[in-house]
């Protein structure tokens, strides 16, 4: 069996009693970090054994987690903050659990998606989840892909980029699109900047340092907004 358990991506008190459970009752934990898993694991008295599983090492590692799982080993899989398989690795391992016919078994919790999307004051009712763009390649093709996009949008974005993002989506979607940045989701200095993606890239350019992560959300076209009135 292998249980995707979801991590606070902020405060500590977002982790779940089932998810502590689980953590605890497991044979073997997959981690993205084990030394930033170390901290949480501790917190709440977590010893179960655990083991590297990120990027770099996913291949190498899908085997022998396999091996565990096939002589009846239980084995939970957390990433960094949030859950795994949403922008963190996890997804390879999933697939080939189901694959085999090996259970898998997904645990609800703490996510930057929704409080950020709901916070956003933007229609939350359809939306898509677009991850961090590319950073080069494909980049414009995946922005206007998304012009007619109707939904709203949620995106990633890292601190050093996020002017640069902003300014892009103000330029394919027009700088009077309204959207929201989320920042430190649940974390002691979370904030929210709603309003124009115009005002936003002007507020973020002159900010002389951001940190945390962050949330983007961006109003989909006219005729969705339109379409949810009346």
């Amino acid at each position: 069996m292998l249980f995707v358990v979801p991590t606070p991506v902020g405060n500590l008190e977002d982790m779940t009693l089932r998810g502590i459970r689980v953590l605890k009752e497991a044979d073997l934990i997959a981690c993205e970090d084990t030394r930033r898993a170390a901290t949480l694991l501790g917190h709440f008295g977590v010893t179960t054994p655990r083991i590297s599983y990120h990027a770099h090492n996913e291949r190498a590692r899908i085997e022998q987690i396999l091996s565990r799982m096939r002589s009846g080993d239980q084995v939970a899989l957390i990433s960094d903050a949030g859950t795994p398989g949403i922008s963190d690795p996890g997804f390879a391992l999933i697939r080939e659990c189901l694959r085999e016919g090996l259970d898998v078994t997904v645990l609800p919790g703490a996510s930057a998606v929704l409080p950020a999307l709901v916070g956003s004051g933007l229609p939350c009712d359809r939306f898509v989840f677009e991850g961090f763009l590319p950073h080069r390649k494909g980049r414009r093709s995946r922005l206007d892909g998304l012009v007619q996009e109707t939904r709203t949008m949620v995106f990633f974005e890292s601190p050093h980029r996020i002017v640069r993002t902003l300014a892009d989506f103000a330029a394919t979607f027009g700088p009077d699109r309204s959207a929201a940045v989320a920042r430190e989701v649940s974390k002691k200095f979370e904030e929210f900047s709603r309003g124009s993606l115009g005002e936003l890239h002007e507020l973020m350019a002159q900010r002389d340092r951001i940190r945390g992560e962050l949330v983007v959300v961006v109003a989909g076209t006219r005729a969705s907004r339109a379409g949810q009135s009346g």
